[in-house]
């Protein structure tokens, strides 16, 4: 029986994993730790609140003194690292926040971690510290290279992927010089339920059903592996389970998509909705069905952003063949369950409505 710490569990990733975790391992604990920031929602646990199995702690990963606490008192022996700023435009504009976030709060951890766990060096206990990072801290891909792998050598472009890369290298650092026993994992582009509508595909949606402008940024031909959230909770799943201590494991989909191409996929598939269902155009009446027009109506062109990576890929062969992972959601078919996920839990979208 496993006793897990989840930093950022009411986010996006955060939530879909103690979902997953608590149905798939349901002798195991979780206790979730979040200082619930603007993307963070301690409503989306509420189907597992009341288990004896969880408890939230609402709280933030830099009070080293709180992490050490938990793991003492909850007797955590796996922590899984999923609290990080995300959002590259939010990182150009307010960069401080991403170094604090992710950097400092992950050698935060990493410090508590150590105390607790290798305080004694006769008697170690058994353990272990996961973080979850992302496929751009390698940087950007030309049309033809080949997809990153784990010898990549880092090069990211933007502040949230160089927060994201120091915070790797600080974790291999604590195992390299300290013993703690850490995998890491850097994962392509998720979609899925819960996702905050800042990113490219809950946001087209929301826009969609708001009736406002869906922005492409500069000629939306930057390419994107997108990888459904559940099929990455069930590749984290494998990591903890059969990972090699130390190693570091690319998840991705496997597939690659230019954002106009996922725009407009995302717009054929909300008409086709709309089309079968003439009750959403009463629900949603600022959406371009009420006026009789296609969601593609919407799309605008804007000024690229700084710095934008034209393409991300990653090569999956590591967790493939040494775990077993294969994605096992198709792209068309993960985004009309996450459209009708959106379309049946307006009032989540709306509690976000005003948020900033």
């Amino acid at each position: 029986m496993k006793r897990l710490l989840v930093t950022g569990g009411a986010g996006f990733i955060g939530t879909n994993f103690v979902n997953y975790w608590l149905a798939q391992h349901p002798n195991d604990s979780v206790t979730v730790l979040d200082a619930l920031t603007y993307a963070g929602n301690a409503d989306n646990l509420q189907s597992v609140m009341k288990s004896p199995k969880f408890r939230f702690v609402k709280g933030d990963i830099c009070d080293t003194d709180l992490v050490e606490s938990l793991l003492r008192h909850e007797q955590i022996d796996t922590l899984v690292h999923l609290a990080a700023e995300s959002h590259v435009d939010r990182s150009i504009s307010g960069p401080d926040k991403f170094v604090e976030t992710n950097i400092v709060g992950t050698h935060s951890l990493l410090k508590a971690a150590r105390k607790v766990w290798l305080a004694d060096p006769a008697n170690p206990i058994e353990h272990r510290f996961h973080h979850v990072s992302t496929d751009e801290v390698y940087g950007s891909l030309m049309p033809s290279d080949q997809p990153f792998n784990e010898s990549t050598p880092y090069a990211p472009n933007s502040p949230y992927a160089a927060s994201k890369a120091a915070s790797d290298h600080l974790v291999r650092s604590y195992h390299q010089t300290y013993g703690l026993q850490i995998t890491i994992s850097n994962c392509s582009n998720n979609y899925g339920y819960y996702q905050f509508p800042e990113k490219l595909i809950p946001l087209c949606i929301t826009n969609i059903l708001q009736g406002k402008l869906i922005p492409i940024y500069g000629d939306g031909h930057q390419i994107r592996d997108w990888l459904s959230v559940e099929d990455h909770c069930r590749g984290i799943d494998l990591i903890l389970q059969r990972g090699e201590i130390g190693e570091s494991y690319n998840i991705g989909g496997m597939d690659e998509w230019r954002n106009i191409d996922t725009v407009t996929l995302l717009c054929k598939l909300l008409d086709e909705e709309f089309a079968a269902d003439s009750l959403l155009i009463r629900r949603f009446t600022a959406s371009p069905y009420a006026r009789g027009l296609s969601a593609s109506s919407l799309i605008t062109y804007v000024t690229d952003r700084a710095g934008h990576d034209r393409r991300y890929g990653v090569d999956c062969r590591k967790i493939i063949t040494e775990l077993g992972f294969a994605p096992r959601v198709g792209f068309v078919d993960g985004l009309k369950q996450t459209i009708r996920w959106y379309l049946n839990n307006e009032q989540w979208v709306d509690s976000f409505s005003t948020v900033g």
